[in-house]
């Protein structure tokens, strides 16, 4: 027999090839497994609807220790997935959901958003990371940038929502996350940058129309932005986007 060989039909090459497809499917199993930690078991979305663990089941629950010294489990029985305002559209699984109420604030389509921790991010250090530059006074605009504050904010419809009262910057990364922008009831909501086009006379906003601005999540501190607020309030100029006015939910054509 050859070098290596066990028996005339096995050697050592074909054991090491199928350990490693043992080993590999074995690695398959654990990811799929791994990857039902987060979101699971599944909302049907209609009410009284199953709840759907897939293949693999769901792990057993496992603690995470966190830098700050809080433990996170996961997966969680107790987790709060949120509250949502819709309805399906048919009686079959995976029926799209129709809004109800305002749209804007039902949570649904382009308005979704999930249940994260109701804490701002952190730096590495600690330090709170999205900050206005009132707070962060070592930062600023770039001198050959227009800035926008002190701008007016304009709608959808072309009228005016409120003015840039100030701009808020992301210590981490360095880039600007969020206008502040000041309306007429003297409140002050967040208007994310993604949704913004800066020009030199004005803000324009395509996501919503100016009277909806009046509806966008508020915040609980006025200098700092917990994660939680950030989904609701990317939620809200993204539903504007679909359900902003009744026209944009038609065929283009």
């Amino acid at each position: 027999m050859e070098t290596g060989a066990i028996t005339q039909y096995v050697d050592l090459a074909q054991l090491v090839l199928y350990a490693f497809w043992a080993f590999f499917a074995g690695l398959i199993y654990y990811l799929l497994r791994e990857n039902h930690r987060e979101g699971y078991p599944l909302d049907s979305g209609r009410e009284n609807g199953p709840r759907m663990e897939g293949w693999p089941p769901v792990p057993e629950p496992k603690t995470y220790k966190l830098a700050d010294g809080r433990e996170f489990l996961s997966p969680d029985a107790r987790r709060d997935d949120g509250n949502f305002n819709g309805q399906a559209s048919h009686g079959w699984n995976g029926a799209p959901l129709e809004p109800v109420g305002n749209p804007l604030l039902a949570g649904v389509g382009p308005g979704s958003w999930t249940q994260r921790a109701d804490e701002p991010d952190r730096l590495h250090e600690g330090g709170v990371k999205i900050v206005p530059l009132r707070i962060a006074a070592d930062h600023g605009v770039a001198s050959q940038d227009t800035d926008p504050r002190g701008l007016p904010v304009l709608g959808a419809d072309g009228e005016r929502a409120g003015t840039v009262a100030d701009l808020w910057i992301d210590r981490a990364e360095i880039m600007f996350r969020y206008l502040e922008v000041s309306l007429p009831n003297g409140r002050s909501v967040l208007l994310p940058f993604n949704f913004a086009y800066v020009s030199r006379d004005a803000v324009r906003v395509k996501a919503i129309l100016a009277s909806q601005f009046a509806q966008v999540p508020a915040l609980r501190q006025p200098t700092q932005v917990t994660l939680l607020e950030e989904e609701k309030i990317m939620a809200y100029y993204g539903a504007g986007s679909l359900y902003a006015t009744p026209d944009r939910q038609e065929p283009l054509f």
